[in-house]
């Protein structure tokens, strides 16, 4: 069997969200994947920075560019548990990345509800992946904000 799946890495992924709701962020998590290398984990920081820009997938693009010493993350993979909203989209255009893998659809703020094409042209995207798990970490956590 082989390891390195998208399932693999979503799981990762959703171990960055735990780390999101730790500390009473919105539980979205992200990680960078270049040969199959995760070289950049991140999740929301948006309360702890008081900035509304610090999404997990913007403190992602960052660490890997980081990493790999240049802004364009060709070659690289996003996997994200929630579906990019249209200012990480954009972001992610900017960045090049080759592919992003997202876990739960988000039908109010996700980049798919913009009807012209926001990402790079040659990005491919994969949705759906560990949807339900991912789905339910955000859904718990505005369910316990609601109380």
């Amino acid at each position: 069997m082989q390891p390195y799946t998208d399932e693999y890495f979503m799981n990762e992924a959703l171990k960055e969200a735990q780390k999101a709701l730790i500390l009473d962020e919105v539980p979205v998590g992200a990680v960078v994947v270049a040969e199959n290398k995760i070289i950049a984990r991140a999740h929301n920081y948006t309360e702890r920075l008081n900035d509304v820009t610090a999404h997990a997938e913007m403190q992602a693009i960052t660490m890997a560019a980081n990493a790999l010493g240049g802004k364009y993350l060709i070659d690289c993979t996003l996997y994200v548990t929630l579906e990019p909203c249209v200012m990480c989209a954009g972001a992610l255009a900017w960045s090049q990345i080759t592919k992003i893998v997202y876990g739960a659809s988000d039908k109010k703020r996700g980049f798919s509800i913009i009807k012209e094409p926001v990402l790079h042209p040659k990005t491919t995207v994969v949705s759906g992946v560990l949807a339900q798990e991912c789905s339910e970490i955000v859904t718990q956590f505005f369910k316990a904000k609601r109380k």
